[in-house]
């Protein structure tokens, strides 16, 4: 074989490897020949006119995201910045329009983001941006959708995904929230001392209650007891009232009697005399005597009113 036919071989052999390409899955390949669009080859492997046909660009048709980050002011006068994502992909059947009408899809998406942003939030509040940023992803879509399908472009989803306030703003709001919680926590506080006092009042009064009804038993006792004491002495020819004030007298000692008794105790008993018995004694007969000329002064006055 010629030494010059060497050259002309290897030549055609990378003019026949040139025939062949590949394609990857997901992706869309745009032929054109002599300059001019031809087709569009997918996944897999492909072939073209070597010398004539050429690669022309590739498009991923997966999902992709564009982050915009948008500037603008709220109602309330509150400069805010926005963090829009949008997801997007070209559409399988509409790679030419993605390929030919589109130079820079991203510029594109962007300003578009930006357009309908700075329409939506100076609508809104402060405190609305945050609640309704649903709203303003809905509305960035459906802008992009109506703009990017004839592009060849499906706007799968856009999310709001950071919305970033002045940092005087944000500290203001915390600072207002945590007077908020304050405000909530005092109130509690307030509610539960509210429910101390009328539950130790409750007690109180319950402990009153108990307290008076012991010594209302304890009287009626010490009345009962009397009462057998004078019934005793009654049968010894001691009348009641001569037998009440025996009792009496009786108690009186008794009580010196145990004040004796307890060493430690700083209780005065007033008046404490040697005649102190005698004059109880005296003063309680001469008590029950006028008490009775009187009960029965009063009974023979109701009789005689009656006659």
């Amino acid at each position: 074989m010629p030494i010059y036919m060497y050259p002309v071989i290897v030549i055609g052999f990378f003019v026949f490897l040139s025939i062949f390409f590949i394609v990857k899955q997901q992706t869309a390949a745009v032929i054109e020949r002599f300059g001019r669009y031809q087709s569009i080859r997918h996944s897999g492997l492909q072939l073209k006119i070597p010398l004539m046909d050429r690669i022309a660009g590739k498009l991923s048709l997966k999902i992709q995201q564009l982050d915009v980050i948008v500037e603008t002011k709220t109602l309330d006068d509150v400069f805010v910045k926005l963090k829009v994502s949008v997801q997007y992909k070209v559409i399988k059947d509409k790679v030419y329009d993605a390929f030919y009408k589109l130079d820079y899809p991203h510029d594109q998406i962007t300003s578009y983001v930006f357009d309908v942003v700075r329409a939506e939030v100076p609508k809104m509040r402060l405190d609305d941006v945050f609640v309704k940023k649903d709203d303003i992803a809905i509305a960035v879509k459906t802008e992009l959708n109506d703009a990017m399908m004839d592009y060849g472009y499906d706007i799968i989803k856009t999310l709001v995904t950071d919305i970033d306030p002045d940092a005087q703003v944000k500290a203001a709001m915390n600072r207002i929230n945590a007077a908020d919680r304050e405000k909530t926590a005092a109130q509690y506080e307030g509610d539960a001392q509210r429910i101390l006092i009328v539950e130790k009042a409750k007690a109180e009064a319950e402990s009153k209650r108990l307290q008076g009804q012991g010594i209302a038993d304890q009287r009626r006792e010490i009345a009962r007891g009397l009462e057998e004491s004078v019934e005793v002495l009654n049968r010894v020819g001691i009348n009641s009232q001569e037998a009440s004030a025996l009792i009496v007298v009786t108690q009186h000692y008794d009580t010196l009697q145990s004040l004796g008794e307890e060493t430690n105790s700083n209780l005065i008993l007033l008046p404490n005399s040697p005649q102190v018995g005698s004059n109880m004694l005296n003063d309680m007969v001469a008590s029950f005597t006028a008490s009775n000329q009187i009960g029965e002064a009063m009974k023979k006055a109701q009789d005689k009113k009656e006659d």
